[in-house]
């Protein structure tokens, strides 16, 4: 992987607050990112705030067959996967189908509502890359998406009524459409972020039954899915996380390890419902010059989601913007 990509709970809470809490986070508060040394990843790489990502290991191998992997190997992946694989088949069978390779969806519940979610990307003075200054090529490729307000994105929405048609906006989707059948036509997204921090009473086989339509539909309308792990771990064992990224190992699909990203920040970026991402003073989420003691759940999220949106730019997008001039040399 190019370039320098850098990536960056308490227990007890009852699912029927998650339930009910998933809206506004809560009131700002400053984080810290305490000075700890880095995590050692299974392939080779290391974890930390400033560390480059690793390899991702669940890619299919070009021969032979995977190892199945153990019920805690997602504990040791990397924040940012790689692109490769089923995603790059993907990937070329949507542009050659006129998928928009400018375009990302946000397919989610209340953690990925642009109140907080990568928008500040969209304007020049409400963030600040500090380090990570070579991001911006990122920013520029994607300008217009990030604060775009996905019909795919609400608080409550979960990984069932996403595809439900009653929930649907009105006004935007046409009849019959569920929030995401709705997005994916309206916005035409070569890439689709998929978040959901919410499950039905701890029922993770259900959210398995759910969270698989949705892989399937994306990748049935030639787009890549990126799924994603959680912060948090209400439903205890950290099930939705290792099924999350046992789907994605299945589907051959890349996982964005948000629960890593986390790890190194006070209270692992939670706030004491064990749910919400704490939010830096002054709600400076996208301030990534700020001190490391200062960094909060939010400047986690929205900085490994870029760097995800970065690597698929370096190893999807180039080599096909690269491609498409050839072709007309």
């Amino acid at each position: 992987m190019g370039g320098n990509r850098k990536s960056g709970m308490l227990a007890g809470a009852s699912l029927a607050l998650l339930l009910c809490a998933c809206g506004d986070a809560a009131t700002p508060e400053a984080t810290g990112l305490p000075e700890t040394p880095a995590v050692v990843l299974s392939t080779g790489g290391t974890f930390a705030p400033t560390g480059q990502a690793a390899t991702d290991p669940v890619e299919t191998p070009s021969a032979g067959p995977r190892p199945t992997p153990g019920a805690e190997d997602w504990m040791t992946l990397p924040v940012v996967p790689a692109f490769g694989g089923r995603a790059a088949e993907i990937f070329q069978k949507g542009i050659s189908m006129g998928r928009d390779f400018h375009a990302f969806s946000k397919i989610g519940d209340c953690q990925n509502i642009t109140t907080y979610f990568l928008a500040d990307f969209d304007q020049q003075d409400k963030y600040r890359l500090g380090e990570y200054a070579d991001l911006q090529v990122t920013i520029d490729w994607f300008r217009g998406y990030f604060g775009r307000k996905s019909l795919a994105v609400r608080g409550g929405l979960n990984v069932a009524s996403v595809m439900n048609p009653l929930m649907a906006d009105r006004e935007s989707c046409l009849s019959g459409e569920s929030p995401l059948v709705c997005e994916l036509r309206a916005n035409n997204p070569s890439l689709a972020l998929i978040s959901f921090e919410e499950a039905w009473d701890g029922d993770v086989e259900k959210y398995e039954t759910y969270l698989r339509r949705v892989i399937e539909y994306v990748i049935a309308q030639d787009v890549v899915p990126v799924v994603a792990t959680k912060a948090d771990n209400l439903e205890g064992g950290h099930r939705i996380n290792a099924l999350v990224a046992r789907l994605a190992w299945e589907y051959g699909i890349p996982l964005w390890n948000f629960w890593a990203a986390v790890q190194p920040l006070r209270s692992h970026g939670l706030t004491e419902d064990g749910f919400h991402l704490t939010q830096t003073a002054d709600y400076h989420n996208f301030y990534f010059d700020l001190r490391r003691s200062r960094w909060s759940g939010w400047m986690a999220r929205n900085l490994s989601a870029l760097q995800v949106l970065d690597a698929a730019r370096e190893e999807l997008i180039a080599p096909a913007v690269t491609g498409q001039r050839s072709n007309h040399e």
